[in-house]
């Protein structure tokens, strides 16, 4: 029998959404069916295993799958020393705060000393808070933290924030981020030392290539050669750009990556100050070294 990574993702919810999404666009090739909880992937030796995301971590631990998609607060709250975070994705952000009633006398992180605090996320928060001085009881819930306040059971809640429409509707005020997380990929210390090092490295090589590309936009421009030199400079810390001259006499093509950050328009406006026009931009699927 021919050895097979295995993966473990979220069976439903938005993190196994974008994780499916991730793995299709990597170029794996699989369908995923709601009566089973497996998936073989029809071009690679890969099976895709669909479990409850608090699961996870725990599967990489012994050894059921070679590689997880989780949360990174899933993966600090349930503090597998063997488990390590072998590359952040980019996506699944989330924050993880304390919060209380708008109307209590919790206004700072101090005056929740001698408190209540719901949460799922227990050590994390029992963490955070000892490290700070502030001693109080935590309540362990799975779930609906929000409504604890309102049922007497808490005096405010630890929850993953993303956009806080929750907590407004609950009248809860946001008191402190305690957490950051989004999506990692988790697989054992030693994995690439005693599992199938060749398929975790073309496997990477997959998932890299894309998580590159969703940071660059492939740019093409037409300039006259005159510009060049200028337009060059512009794109000056990127590889140089790509010269093809144009059937117009005096005018060439140029195409260049360039990464989409908070510089991004910019750099475009700059390049059109100094000549360039019809300049198109286009997403990139993947990028390889």
């Amino acid at each position: 029998m021919k050895q097979r990574l295995r993966i473990a993702i979220q069976k439903s919810g938005r993190l196994g959404i974008e994780s499916t999404d991730l793995l299709k666009k990597s170029g794996f090739k699989f369908k995923k069916s709601e009566r089973t909880l497996m998936a073989k992937c029809k071009d690679f030796p890969l099976d895709i295993l669909f479990l409850r995301v608090g699961d996870i971590p725990n599967m990489v631990k012994e050894g059921v799958v070679d590689l997880g998609i989780v949360g990174e607060n899933t993966l600090a709250e349930k503090e597998y020393s063997e488990v390590k975070i072998v590359e952040k994705l980019g996506f699944g952000k989330c924050t993880l705060c304390l919060a209380a009633p708008k109307k209590s006398d919790i206004k700072s992180i101090t005056d929740f000393s001698g408190k209540m605090i719901a949460t799922s996320y227990a050590n994390i928060t029992r963490k955070y808070l000892n490290n700070l001085g502030v001693s109080c009881e935590i309540v362990e819930m799975s779930g609906s933290h929000e409504i604890a306040p309102q049922l007497g059971l808490s005096d405010g809640i630890c929850d993953i924030v993303s956009t806080g429409a929750t907590l407004q509707a609950n009248n809860l005020i946001n008191i402190e981020t305690i957490f950051t997380s989004q999506a990692v990929l988790v697989g054992k210390e030693n994995a690439k030392k005693i599992l199938k090092e060749k398929f975790i490295d073309d496997f990477l090589m997959r998932l890299q290539s894309v998580l590159r590309a969703q940071k660059l936009k492939s740019v093409i421009m037409n300039a006259p050669n005159s510009s060049i030199q200028n337009l060059s400079k512009v794109l000056g810390s990127l590889k140089s750009p790509t010269i093809m001259p144009l059937a117009k006499e005096g005018w060439s093509a140029l195409h260049s990556v360039i990464e989409e950050d908070k510089n991004f328009w910019k750099t475009i406006t700059q390049l059109k100050e100094n000549g360039a026009c019809g300049i198109l931009i286009s997403p990139i699927e993947r990028v390889l070294d």
